[in-house]
């Protein structure tokens, strides 16, 4: 028997179909080794070529029966050879589909919508295939078939580029608007409308619910505050260490580089917002006027949301090659444009671990552009106030903590359009303040935490009423404000045998107090926490700050879990509902608790039937207890379980009841919480553990959804 290359590849497309029913029927049990991770990732690399193939195989299958076509040999078999190489790699690239969906990132519908029009693609055409010498196989059918496949082809090519690019990636240049509308300034808020537009833009095709690579998502604050796999996306108030900002500095061809290239980059501008904001302890909840008049970010804000703000002055020089301007901007150093159209160039120097003098010499070919210059916090001396008084245009200078003694303030009287002068926090004396007073168009003056005294500051606010002198608070005991809460320093919140946890106060001089028995926290009997606190257990901590002369902090409670055994398999008896399934039976041990959010990709749910989970220790494990974390938010119809079995034995058909539990039915105007589910039994040697939790099937009559059944969430399993 002659071994045919056309009878290969029907067998091997035989193969490769059955190979995806495997892959589609075993997909929550399966786990990709490493070294076939690369074969998913070629998915992308090769998907081009099987398209073009079956477009033009449907395209002449579809004309197949025509009698000009019918009786030529050559057309019938190249057609068939055609559609039989199309199908087969079409197959193999499914294949590598579903090898690259299980990795971290790849969630949601939109990902389920591409697998399954490229599923449906592949088993459509081997079927015309397999059937398209048959006797019952006409013209209909052939043209029906040809469409149908397109259709699916069409599809699938659909939602994976809106995978790979975003959503409506195809029709965005049409659909999109032309003039996106702003928020007025005096209602925008920071984060929402200057921060969140700039990650929608630029970061959202890869980050989101459907496509979290690098298990990082985008779109909501909460997803922005975990960060990802290469962990937290950036550290508040130190933009110079943070991961963000280091990744969108890598050169372009860094395969690290984000956004990746190929993708719409970000502006300087929209570089400096992001630098600003971080800087300025990325704030969530601030509105833009609620930041100084002169705050850099306030200042880039204002061009986002409305430029003829940005464009009240009138400048007459020129504006500065664009050249020059790019080739200023560095890791250390941000130029950018004050607003569209303008010539203003504002500039921000920062990390001082790097700085030198000559960051200020190198701004030599924009001097006269340059309006605003933020030094604050550098290891700024008096020597290079010189060099400062040559931009001769300044109208904006911070030097706030700077090295500034005041024995060069003098060199500042060249600056004759100087109205705002920051020099809080450094060591300018009464006597070297005075020749800045003179200054004709100064208007504001910070002088906060200096060593002037309050009868100096005085005597300089009558020499010039015009210049308004502002001295911040003073902490003199009589007029106590609130201590912000402590903050814990742990990222993790589950641990195995032991955490060492750490907790610090920006304000020097507290104390922190703090209690491990659910009780609120006193300046007096509670425990006052030093270097840090070691947990064995799991523990609900209670914290707060108190300062002579000030108010104490409101309470921190976060709570910490053990869980001291991990099972070798786990797998559902009966599955959770599609729509939350999160990454599969791992999720529910992998150490990682879910906030508020049903959409993060942390929950399991279920609503229709209970959740049966099977775990499996290759080893016996002395076991007593399980707990369960799951979900209250009343208004989404999510409710603690209202039943927890726990069954165990040494053997998966031989299992007996250890414990059940019944949480507290849940009361109208229930607050959302995460909640304990606790199950404590003798302890006992174990192979095989069964939970099963039951869902309220028939939610109280209070409830909108009265008589619907309840969603159950559930985020980790924890084993002790």
């Amino acid at each position: 028997m002659s071994i045919t290359f056309k009878g290969l590849a029907a067998n091997a497309l035989f193969a490769a179909n059955v190979f995806i029913l495997f892959l589609l029927v075993f997909s929550d049990q399966l786990a990709i080794p490493y070294w076939l991770q690369p074969l998913g990732r070629m998915h992308p690399m090769i998907l081009h070529f099987p398209i073009v193939l079956l477009m033009l195989a449907m395209l002449m299958e579809f004309f197949r029966f025509k009698e000009t076509y019918l009786k030529e040999p050559l057309y019938q078999s190249f057609t068939t050879g055609l559609l039989l190489s199309g199908t087969l790699l079409s197959a193999v690239t499914v294949i590598m589909g579903l090898l690259l969906s299980k990795e971290e990132g790849y969630t949601g519908t939109l990902l389920q919508w591409h697998k399954w029009t490229g599923v449906g693609l592949v088993f459509f055409a081997s079927i015309i295939y397999w059937s398209r010498n048959a006797s019952w196989y006409k013209i209909t059918l052939a043209r029906t078939g040809a469409i149908i496949t397109i259709i699916c082809l069409i599809l699938a090519g659909h939602y994976g580029a809106s995978l790979t690019h975003g959503d409506n990636f195809v029709m965005e240049p049409v659909t999109a608007e032309k003039e996106v509308s702003k928020v007025p300034l005096a209602q925008a808020k920071v984060f929402e409308d200057v921060i969140l537009p700039i990650f929608s833009q630029k970061c959202l095709s890869c980050h989101n619910l459907e496509k979290a690579k690098g298990s990082l998502m985008m779109e909501h604050a909460a997803d922005l505050l975990k960060g990802g796999k290469s962990g937290k996306l950036f550290v508040p108030g130190k933009p110079e260490i943070s991961l963000l900002l280091e990744r969108i500095h890598l050169p372009l061809d860094d395969k690290k580089h984000m956004p990746p290239k190929g993708k719409n980059q970000l502006t300087n501008e929209e570089i400096a917002v992001l630098k600003f904001w971080i800087k300025g302890n990325a704030e969530l909840k601030k509105k833009v006027v609620d930041l100084p008049v002169q705050d850099s970010l306030r200042i880039l804000a204002a061009t986002f949301l409305a430029p003829s703000e940005a464009r009240v002055s009138k400048y007459d020089f020129a504006a500065a090659d664009e050249k020059t301007i790019k080739k200023l901007n560095n890791n250390y150093r941000i130029v950018y444009t004050l607003a569209k159209e303008s010539p203003a160039l504002a500039v921000n120097i920062y990390n001082k671990s790097v700085y030198k003098p000559e960051a200020l010499k190198e701004l030599e070919d924009i001097k006269k552009q340059v309006v605003s210059l933020d030094l604050k916090g550098m290891p700024v001396r008096d020597s290079e106030l010189k060099t400062i008084a040559r931009f001769e245009n300044l109208n904006t200078l911070n030097l706030n903590f700077t090295s500034i003694t005041g024995t060069g303030l003098k060199e500042l009287q060249a600056l004759k359009n100087l109205n705002t002068l920051s020099l809080s926090g450094t060591k300018v004396t009464f006597s070297t303040i005075k020749p800045v007073m003179e200054l004709k168009r100064l208007k504001k003056l910070m002088l906060w935490n200096t060593g002037i005294t309050d009868s100096e500051l005085q005597q300089l606010q009558k020499s010039n009423k015009n210049v308004k002198v502002i001295v911040g608070f003073k902490d003199d005991g009589k007029h106590p404000i609130r201590l912000n809460q402590p903050r814990l320093s742990n990222e993790v919140a589950v641990f195995k045998t032991s955490l060492a946890l750490q907790m610090k106060h920006p304000v020097n001089g507290v104390q922190i107090r703090y209690t491990t028995d659910g009780s609120e926290p006193d300046s007096l009997s509670s425990s006052l926490f030093g270097k840090e606190l070691l947990l064995r257990e799991s523990t609900t901590l209670k914290a707060k700050a108190y300062k002579d002369g000030w108010f104490g902090s409101e309470t921190i409670t976060a709570n910490f879990y053990k869980s001291g055994y991990q099972p070798d398999t786990i797998l559902f008896l009966l599955p959770p509902d599609d729509k939350y399934k999160a990454g599969g039976a791992k999720i529910l041990t992998d150490h990682q608790l879910g906030d508020y959010e049903a959409n993060s990709g942390k929950w399991i749910g279920v609503r229709q039937n209970n959740l049966e989970a099977l775990l499996f220790f290759k080893r016996p494990v002395m076991m007593q207890s399980v707990v369960l974390n799951v979900m209250r938010l009343v208004p989404t119809y999510i409710l603690p379980p209202v039943a927890v079995e726990i069954w165990a034995g040494s053997a998966k058909n031989k299992l007996h009841l250890l414990s059940t539990v019944k949480p507290a039915a849940t009361i109208k105007g229930a607050e959302r919480a995460l909640i304990k589910v606790e199950s404590n039994f003798k302890p006992q040697n174990i192979t095989y553990l069964k939970i099963v939790v039951k869902n309220l099937k028939k939610l109280p009559e209070w409830h909108p959804g009265k008589g619907q059944p309840a969603w159950v969430f559930i985020d980790e399993i924890l084993l002790n």
